[in-house]
């Protein structure tokens, strides 16, 4: 048996549990129980019991998770037939290389593959990589829905292959998380040629701290009002956007054709005058959006929260989240923000207003005030100065 190939060695140990023998595959599920399982001394034969036993069982196909057994590219490579039946396959920091992502695309390529999540984060993959990567997503045998590159040290030159992937007939992908990768404005806007494809089906885009600037809105406002788009969630978190680029973006957020439902712009470096620009592309296009994330701008100030506040009172509003953590709001923000609430209460459940320092006593009984009211919907209530609040009154 150690000079069979891990396909006819799986096809071995059916037989052998058909005819009762199963002594190397009890010998695997022991060591697997007792947790005492060493990969790096199996041999052959027992890398293939250890792929039988995790093919049999439906529990370890669900999410195969590379790091219980070996965050490595040998163990990878040994288990790539338990990865081709997984649903989801967690693979991120595992020290991989090309070979991996060789191996990967012809799994992605395969018309027997069941994976539909692949998470590869914090691995160097690099662009070449994602060539590789590239030719199994097109395939038309591949219904990949979620691919996770966070941290993988892309380029521009990435965005052009997955450009190519987004706008092929045969993809299927709905979210992908190219965050903490320096991608630049130029890899959005060649990213954006495949978003705005009729053939694209992604739902999902992020692009948290991926060294962007207003020049990326305006790629990406463009294919919100795409009439092909299907975007309804944004990450553009921890890029220095700047209020120029939420202006650029806004443009796209007040076109009919935009259905965003979820925009999260932390750390933007954004002011009071971003806050003017969505409110007015949001009352233009209201109906869509449920979460939008607005945490650690500190320029926000009250006056930021106050034009908000207006479109908060809109009977077209249908904010259902709304974060502003670190904002340098004080407590006649809690005002405006229960003035808003008492307006048009039924929407919102869940407001964050973490260390945002100068709310003070007076602000939060206000808004402690309106939580006791029958009319508050508020389901979550973040505030580190409202669970000292509550502590000491």
């Amino acid at each position: 048996i150690e000079n069979l190939s891990p396909e006819k060695s799986i096809n071995l140990f059916h037989c052998l549990n058909e005819l009762n023998d199963g002594s190397l595959v009890e010998e695997i599920q022991q060591s697997l129980r007792s947790g005492r399982l060493s990969i790096d001394k199996l041999s052959p034969a027992q890398w293939s019991a250890l792929v039988f036993i995790l093919l049999s069982s439906e529990k370890d196909l669900d999410v195969f998770d590379l790091k219980k057994y070996s965050a490595s590219e040998e163990a990878l490579l040994r288990l790539l037939p338990v990865v081709k039946a997984s649903n989801k396959a967690l693979l991120s920091g595992c020290n991989l290389s090309d070979r991996s992502y060789e191996a990967l695309s012809s799994v992605l390529s395969s018309q027997s593959s069941r994976l539909r999540d692949l998470d590869l984060s914090n691995n160097n993959l690099q662009d070449s990589g994602v060539n590789l990567l590239s030719a199994g997503l097109k395939d038309s045998h591949c219904h990949l829905k979620g691919l996770r590159l966070s941290g993988c040290n892309l380029s521009d030159r990435s965005c052009e292959a997955l450009s190519s992937v987004l706008s092929s007939q045969s993809s299927s992908l709905r979210d992908l998380n190219l965050c903490n990768n320096n991608l630049q404005d130029s890899g959005v806007k060649l990213l954006s040629a495949g978003l705005e494809s009729s053939h694209c089906q992604l739902k999902g885009l992020r692009l948290s701290g991926c060294n962007l600037s207003d020049r990326s809105c305006e790629a990406l406002s463009s294919v919100l009002s795409s009439q092909s788009s299907s975007l309804r969630d944004l990450d553009l978190s921890n890029n220095n956007l700047q209020d120029s680029g939420v202006k650029l973006l806004s443009a796209g957020l007040e076109s009919p054709h935009c259905e965003l439902e979820a925009l999260r712009l932390r750390n933007c470096s954004l002011s009071e005058i971003s806050c003017y620009s969505l409110v007015s592309a949001l009352k233009s296009n209201p109906s869509h959006l449920r979460e939008l994330d607005l945490s650690h701008n500190n320029d926000l100030q009250d006056s930021g929260l106050k034009d908000l506040c207006g479109f908060l009172k809109s009977p077209h509003c249908r904010l259902e989240t709304l974060r502003l953590e670190s904002c340098s709001l004080s407590e006649i923000s809690c005002s405006s923000l229960v003035s808003a609430l008492k307006s048009n209460p039924s929407h919102l459940r869940e407001l964050d207003l973490s260390h945002n320092n100068d709310l003070q006593d007076s602000g939060l009984k206000d808004l402690c005030g309106f939580l006791k009211s029958p009319h508050c919907r508020l389901e979550t209530l973040r505030s580190v100065q409202l669970l000292l609040w509550n502590f000491y009154f």
